[in-house]
């Protein structure tokens, strides 16, 4: 009988299974937790603010779930329970990866300018028109916000450049168009010289207004781009790599 009591204490007893069995739980429910914020608000079961609260209840449930998996771990190595020890490290890993994406939204955020309209032409932004009602009844303002975010998007994404192309305006038009749909955006509206459409993040679903201008030029054609957030003050980036995307996919298309 002593024996099996040091045996059974040696190995931990049931520690090792509960802190295991623990961690596991913890790491379903932040995943379930923050995979299921952005569909929510998406379906309008949640608003945005209980969507967010959601994905940071996530993020400490992940955290409970590494604090168990390390303790679980250091028990694993003194009782020998090789098993207790695998489980530890799998969702230590599978935590780690499922914060990934969370913290380089931070981390652009960090980085990003608290702006959320974008445009290859500071100083006469093109227009939206046919979305214009959409955005005025959007948090967001629809004229371009001026000279103070002009000077803030130079700062943060000097790459963000019109685009100059030698075919004619018909053939860029085409193409634009072509790429807006492989892009899939909403159209809202094409002219003779301007596509106005609406682009929906995968995730939360938010929905960003793009406009795309083309002006005749000498050497060929002009292609100038606007990407504006109807929600959120800080857009982390997402309007500038859409346009630079786009105008570097619409210059493959015109090669």
């Amino acid at each position: 009988m002593a024996k099996e009591r040091s045996d059974r204490s040696l190995k931990g007893g049931i520690w090792p299974t509960l802190l295991a069995w623990l961690s596991v739980i913890a790491l379903v429910a932040s995943a379930l937790l923050m995979a299921g914020a952005g569909p929510a608000y998406r379906w309008e079961l949640i608003s945005l603010g209980d969507a967010f609260n959601l994905m940071r209840n996530g993020v400490y449930a992940a955290t409970a779930a590494v604090a168990i998996s390390v303790l679980l771990l250091l028990i694993s190595v003194f009782t020998r329970r090789i098993g207790a020890g695998v489980v530890a490290i799998f969702v230590i890993a599978t935590t780690a990866a499922l914060l990934y994406m969370p913290w380089q939204q931070w981390q652009r955020a960090q980085q990003a300018p608290v702006i959320h309209d974008i445009t290859t032409d500071t100083q006469n932004p093109p227009d939206f028109v046919a979305l214009r009602d959409a955005r005025e009844a959007a948090p967001n303002e629809v004229d371009y916000p001026g000279e103070a975010t002009a000077r803030q998007q130079q700062n943060a994404y000097p790459n963000v450049q019109p685009l100059q192309v030698t075919a004619p305006k018909a053939t860029v038009l085409a193409a634009a168009q072509a790429e807006v749909e492989a892009s899939s955006w909403q159209i809202a509206a094409i002219t003779g010289n301007t596509i106005e459409a609406t682009a929906t993040t995968r995730w939360f679903g938010f929905e960003d207004d793009v406009v795309i201008r083309l002006t005749e030029r000498q050497n060929g054609v002009q292609v100038d781009m606007r990407s504006a957030s109807r929600l959120g003050a800080s857009d982390v980036g997402t309007n500038a790599r859409r346009i630079e995307t786009f105008l570097d996919n619409l210059g493959k298309r015109l090669e």
